[in-house]
């Protein structure tokens, strides 16, 4: 298996890292190894040896590889998509990836000092691209989860903010929210206790990484989160890619939007192998559930039955016991500095005598947003230059 990596890493050009799987398989008693290979969006893909030439460029027909016309190389290179959030530079390039390198180490893995150019997280001239903005410990992309009272978006009762950090921190921030949010509902017959999530666990996990790794970025939408009382939608940027057609799609073809995104997923876990995420929704879901547009992807999970639309939970002695025994220090600073008051960022830093702002942010802010200890006073303009925060009544309970 390393071996076919080795080769398929060293040897074929453009990149082919993270359009490709090589696994384990066990058929009539005996184990094989089995490649999954999907459509990348840079063709032609050729021999390095041989570069772009009938030498170095081949076709499947039927069972057979055979050596690509010139003309048809010609016509491929001049279709090729170059507009890829690797090709893309970065308009940041003081980006640090503390956050990514430590989700590494929790599996494991680690980041030696090459690790941007072997995640190919920079261009073909040395800059970081937006890949590595994506994956970098700040950044301007906004997630949000957002909750509404009935079945439209005119009563929002809840807007959660999870963006401006690692797109890995942010994507596990929404899986843990959703799952706070997937309730147990239990029916009661004459015979028997039922007990049902809301969502299927699978199909959501899978929905939500599935927009995040597929989402085109380079239109600076980000993928969006949003539950009603009667449904969760799950909407990303861009919808089926060029040369895939939605038969393929629901059969679990892939063509990787961003293949870097992809190959970190995979290296992190997130994603198990190419093209398992869609027919593993589909067994939960029917594909009417998946709405495609020009420009969207959106995907539609009814629930079982209607979702609470209660947003803070009951500030009981449990809630508070269960709360005070996952934070952290920082953040029982942080509360008790805001008190019964509502006050700018500055001002708790300086409360908290913090002058580095990103320690603030990962250290204290954001955890605490997390809990749901305390919140925006803006909530639809994170970044509002007259965002302040206070205590919710968790946060208070907390503190008393």
């Amino acid at each position: 298996m390393l071996k076919i990596k080795d080769r398929i890493k060293h040897n074929i050009s453009p990149s082919a890292m993270g359009l490709f799987d090589v696994v384990v398989e066990e058929r009539d008693a005996k184990d094989i190894i089995k490649i999954i290979v999907a459509s990348g969006s840079e063709k032609p893909y050729f021999k390095k040896k041989y570069g772009m030439t009938e030498k170095g460029c081949f076709i499947r027909i039927g069972t057979a590889a055979e050596p690509m016309p010139q003309q048809m190389i010609d016509k491929l290179f001049s279709t090729r998509t170059r507009n890829s959030i690797g090709k893309i530079k970065a308009h940041r390039q003081d980006l640090t990836f503390e956050q990514l390198s430590i989700y590494y180490q929790a599996k494991k893995k680690s980041l030696n000092k090459q690790f941007k150019k072997n995640l190919e997280l920079m261009t073909e001239e040395g800059k970081l691209n937006y890949a590595a903005y994506l994956m970098a410990d700040e950044n301007n992309v906004s997630i949000k989860v957002a909750k509404y009272k009935g079945k439209s978006r005119v009563d929002l009762i809840e807007n959660n903010e999870y963006g401006y950090c690692s797109l890995i921190k942010a994507t596990k921030s929404v899986l843990d929210k959703v799952d706070l949010e997937n309730r147990t509902a239990t029916k009661i017959t004459s015979k028997e206790r039922k007990e049902q999530r809301l969502w299927s666990d699978i199909a959501l996990r899978e929905g939500i990484i599935n927009a995040f790794v597929h989402n085109d970025y380079t239109r600076e939408i980000p993928p969006k989160f949003e539950i009603f009382s009667d449904r969760i939608e799950i909407t990303s940027a861009g919808s089926l890619p060029e040369g895939l057609s939605r038969e393929e799609f629901f059969e679990g073809f892939s063509i990787p939007r961003n293949k870097e995104l992809m190959r970190i997923y995979k290296d992190l876990e997130l994603v198990e192998q190419l093209g398992s995420g869609i027919p593993r929704i589909l067994e939960h879901y029917e594909k009417e559930c998946f709405h495609f547009s020009e420009n969207f992807l959106r995907m539609v999970f009814p629930s079982v039955e209607e979702v609470t639309p209660q947003v803070t939970p009951q500030v009981t002695e449990q809630v508070t016991e269960q709360v005070t025994e996952q934070v952290t220090e920082q953040v029982r600073k942080l509360v008790t500095v805001i008190n019964d008051e509502t006050r700018p960022a500055n001002q708790i830093m300086e409360m908290l005598s913090i002058k580095h702002r990103p320690t603030f942010f990962y250290n204290y802010l954001q955890p605490a947003l997390e809990h749901g200890v305390i919140e925006m006073t803006i909530p639809d303009k994170p970044k509002s230059s007259k965002q302040q925060y206070r205590l919710t009544p968790l946060g208070k309970s907390l503190v008393k």
